[in-house]
């Protein structure tokens, strides 16, 4: 028997899981909470996510994952509750940097995986933006006692030049992930499936290769090896170049994300400590010489 009322409360809510006796094994999550339930997984939102999540985009962006293959059906999705039930996949694995290592073609199956989302035709109704979602964390995090780390201000000044240059030959828009954690990532050893579509909109495709490679840990071979299953072809300059600079840009952005989550005392993590790494790891990416090779290579 489950005797977590939070846990019974949502359960009762959601038909296909009402009434459900199979017992629940909880799963990983760093703001939210996740469980195995029989056949299905279900997510109640964390405290404090619906300042900066908007549930109706998840629900559709989730939903056209399915329909395009390379997410778990949906089963229950609730806007104003924020309770999401999917089908369970069975005989995969979480993935971690580990995993995508010793995991023969895992990089390869994500960079496919992305390829099929991206090619979709499917219309998420938010449009990621990164500088004004900068705008927006930092609007958050004016009202929260949290210091943001020293410079931060300066780098994202110093990230003009990039906004210009991915700007002056900006690619069209696709329906991308755009919070790829290596956790949100399952592999079957054939397929690769995506889940957990809470920040997903229409975006700069390379976004998601870069994000993910800074997630997974990536080496150059397994870049390589993604953007190749991506493209089916060596990738050019300009897209290897844009994948790069979205790795600085991905931790310039979720350096904020932490300190939210630092700010509404999530206690999944130190995200001081999360933070503070991902913005030095940014500012590090930044100053490298070949960073503004590739600002060039998009410009080009």
């Amino acid at each position: 028997m489950i005797d977590d009322k939070e846990l019974q409360t949502a359960m009762s809510m959601i038909p296909a899981l009402a009434g459900q006796t199979d017992p629940a094994e909880r799963l990983g999550g760093l703001t939210n909470k996740v469980y195995r339930i029989g056949r299905h997984c279900l997510r109640i939102p964390g405290a404090g996510t619906e300042e900066y999540i908007d549930r109706a985009n998840e629900a559709v962006a989730a939903r056209a994952a399915a329909a395009a293959g390379v997410s778990p059906k949906v089963v229950h999705a609730d806007p104003t509750t924020g309770l999401m039930a999917t089908e369970f996949i069975d005989d995969t694995v979480t993935m971690s940097p580990e995993a995508f290592k010793s995991r023969r073609g895992a990089p390869g199956r994500a960079g496919a995986a992305f390829a099929k989302l991206h090619a979709s035709g499917a219309d998420f109704p938010f449009r990621f933006e990164l500088f004004a979602m900068i705008d927006d964390y930092l609007r958050i995090l004016s009202g929260k006692d949290v210091a943001l780390p020293e410079g931060y201000h300066d780098v994202v000044a110093e990230a003009g030049a990039v906004r210009e240059a991915l700007s002056a030959r900006a690619l069209p828009l696709a329906p991308c992930h755009c919070d790829p954690l290596r956790e949100n990532f399952l592999d079957t050893g054939d397929r690769m499936w995506i889940v957990d579509w809470e920040y997903s909109g229409m975006n700069d495709p390379m976004w998601d290769l870069g994000d993910l490679s800074v997630e997974g840990g990536f080496d150059a071979d397994q870049d390589e090896e993604m953007m190749r299953a991506y493209f089916g072809a060596e990738p050019n300059a300009r897209d290897r170049g844009r994948m790069v600079i979205y790795k600085a840009m991905c931790d310039l952005l979720w350096t904020l994300w932490g300190l939210i989550q630092l700010a509404n005392d999530n206690p999944a993590e130190d995200f001081r400590a999360y933070a503070n790494t991902r913005f030095a790891r940014c500012k590090t990416l930044m100053a490298d010489a070949e960073f503004s090779m590739h600002l060039k290579a998009v410009r080009a």
